[in-house]
């Protein structure tokens, strides 16, 4: 893609610039703090990386944080791995997340939607109730600080209950969506051993019941050191024997009381596959989480209580924690329990439009999907509240700039369009929307405040406008305090930080451009990752290689040049099997259950065999290379590999493909 200076497709008013809270923000800090006063954001951000304790103390300053006991300094040690944040520092998460109530209390703190697209609200007094009433129900039943509550929820207002509720007591939260199959969630809950866990007995999706009350009875059973089971009906069955009733459990109308917890005390445990093993439990903190995402939130997306914040997510994926935190800018936030296509594939602007939505968040795979089907979302819906529209989860497309630019222009609308890129990892963005800059085509408009990001070759030198490996050189808050059940560490340092030493390489190919915008190519490492949910190959593998005929499998995710996603699964069969219909449905049907609907392949393709390096891992980054078009000289190290006529299919199938 060329880094050419074009004409921007968008660039914000000057009443926008004035009015945006980042443009308020640099004044501020330039009369508080020393931020330069003029050069814009270029001149902040810079200002940002260089004074890295100062920018994060304004942060603070600016948005209020209270903490119930100081700090000494805002950076202890700037080590990575291992940075340490406002050491001696006390505060609450949950407490800053329901402050709106004291001032709006009968305003929507949430606007819950189905797929009947009806809004519900629930006010700032009725969510700081349950919060209080939950918080106390569950310090009854012996949960005390460090203690993991779990969630078997879709994205509905009881989730973000028991989510602030965990963390106004000092427990750590973890959730994942109901359309996981129960082994996918033991592999993570049982890794951090859960003392409660939140469950419905189904959801809906697509027009349709799914009825998960015997996978909710399987975790029962293979999580031994749970104490407690909150049951809350969806499909309106009772609750199972031993287990408690959300509605008791929230009737008390108890005021909330925050645990003051040190900076870096646990706040929730996220999960992202790596290529190998069981998913990273990676733990975030809760003061890091809480100045990162008031940082992410309020400056970089621009939002405060008059706006309403819509992202299309579910509770397995960080995004859900984000639009969460919305509630730190006193935001009502609009949590959406169905499908994105449904009843049709405008949904998604249906719900924007009902709710009102000022930031509406989405995939680049649904922005395509609508553009492919000829969805005319401004044309067809009142979107006039929408003033950003901010993709994730893959690179959105140059086409799809486009496309959502021109079809909202055609009906007057000036529409920034953020596309953003991070990572579950740090549950923030390492670059994306600033409402100051213009917007260019395919590229992201800039590194985040704080976050020192470069693209590098594999020396270890900084590129502009060549592809390079995207590091970060600083710490961010919001950095893992570590990995659970990793004591030593070796797990977390190994998956950032053994590339380059002391910096966190993430796995990404980006450009960074003369103008300081960031392009993103795609994963580096072999990671699937669809519709943003992210899922280690060896869970595909545990799942496809218990069927008898599959003797070995090799599963690859391709970012594709229209913003599509290819994900075949190669599979060697054992001697006398054949990839039939039959075996193929059984394949597609045991992933979906037993893992997750979003990972089913797009193609399941018989292979002689799969290649391994001598120490006998299966090679998927050059797989994938070669698929991507790489010649095999430049994919792989032929020393390297047990059968190098392996590879020499895959070479053929790119170019069959191509």
């Amino acid at each position: 893609m060329s880094t050419a200076n074009p004409q921007p497709l968008w660039r914000p008013d000057p009443q926008r610039i004035a009015q945006a809270r980042i443009t308020r923000f640099q004044s501020w800090a330039a009369e508080h703090h020393g931020a330069p006063a003029d050069g814009g954001y270029p001149a902040l951000h810079g200002w940002s990386v260089d004074h890295l304790d100062t920018f994060w103390k304004a942060v603070t300053d600016y948005f209020d944080v209270r903490f119930s006991t100081p700090y000494a300094r805002v950076l202890g040690d700037r080590a990575m791995p291992g940075a340490e944040w406002f050491p001696g520092a006390s505060l609450n998460y949950a407490e800053h997340a329901l402050r709106a109530a004291a001032t709006r209390a009968d305003e929507p703190a949430l606007l819950y939607v189905d797929e009947t697209h009806e809004p519900r609200p629930v006010t700032w007094a009725e969510l700081r109730r349950q919060v209080g009433s939950l918080a106390a129900g569950l310090r009854a039943l012996g949960v005390r600080p460090g203690d993991r509550v779990s969630g078997y929820l879709p994205n509905v207002p009881q989730a973000v209950a028991a989510l602030l509720a965990t963390a106004a007591v000092g427990a750590v939260w973890t959730s994942c969506a109901p359309d996981f199959g129960a082994r996918s969630v033991l592999d993570r809950f049982q890794q951090v051993e859960p003392v409660v866990l939140f469950t419905v007995d189904g959801y809906r999706y697509g027009g349709k019941e799914h009825d998960r009350r015997e996978v909710v009875a399987e975790l029962r059973r293979e999580l031994p050191t749970l104490r407690a089971v909150v049951h809350i009906p969806l499909l309106g069955t009772p609750a199972p024997e031993g287990a408690l009733d959300w509605s008791a459990l929230t009737a008390t109308g108890t005021e909330p009381e925050f645990e003051q917890v040190p900076f870096d005390h646990p706040l929730w445990v996220l999960y992202s596959s790596g290529t190998t093993g069981l998913p990273k439990a990676i733990v975030q903190s809760q003061g890091g989480i809480l100045v990162e995402h008031l940082k992410q939130l309020g400056l970089h997306c621009d939002l405060g209580p008059e706006d309403r914040f819509f992202w299309y997510t579910s509770t397995g994926w960080m995004m859900w924690n984000f639009l969460v935190s919305g509630l730190l800018t006193g935001t009502t936030i609009v949590l959406y329990d169905g499908s994105p296509g449904y009843p049709d594939t405008g949904a998604q602007w249906r719900v924007a439009e009902r709710t009102g939505a000022t930031l509406y968040g989405t995939s680049a795979a649904y922005v395509m999907a609508c553009r492919k089907a000829g969805v005319h979302p401004a044309r067809d819906h009142d979107l006039s509240r929408v003033k950003c529209v901010a993709t994730t989860g893959s690179p959105l497309p140059p086409d799809g700039f486009r496309w959502l630019h021109d079809e909202f222009a055609a009906r007057g609308a000036d529409l920034w369009i953020a596309s953003v890129s991070g990572g579950t990892d740090v549950c923030s963005c390492f670059a994306g929307a600033v409402p100051t800059l213009p917007v260019y085509t395919g590229e992201l408009q800039a590194p985040g405040l704080g976050t020192d990001l470069q693209a590098w070759d594999p020396a270890g030198r900084p590129v502009i406008d060549e592809v390079g490996e995207l590091v970060v050189t600083n710490p961010m808050p919001s950095m893992p305090i570590r990995f659970w059940n990793d004591p030593d560490g070796s797990r977390y340092h190994d998956s950032y930080f053994d590339t380059y030493p002391g910096v966190w390489r993430h796995g990404d190919w980006i450009t960074v451009t003369s103008r300081g915008s960031v392009i993103i190519h795609g994963r580096s490492d072999s990671t699937l990752n669809r519709q943003g949910v992210r899922m280690g190959s060896a869970d595909i593998y545990e799942v496809v290689e218990r069927l008898p005929e599959i003797k070995e499998s090799l599963v690859i995710g391709i970012e594709q040049p229209d913003g599509g996603y290819w994900m075949p699964l190669f599979v060697h069969l054992a001697p006398g099997a054949v990839l039939d219909e039959a075996l193929l449905g059984r394949i597609k049907q045991a992933i979906r259950e037993q893992l997750s609907p979003r990972h089913v392949p797009d193609e399941v393709i018989e292979v002689p065999g799969v290649p391994h390096t001598l120490t006998g891992k299966r090679i998927e980054v050059p797989v994938k290379r070669l698929l991507q078009g790489t010649p095999l000289e430049k994919a792989v190290n032929p020393g390297s590999i047990d059968n190098l006529d392996l590879l020499n299919y895959f070479e053929d199938l790119a170019r069959k493909r191509a």
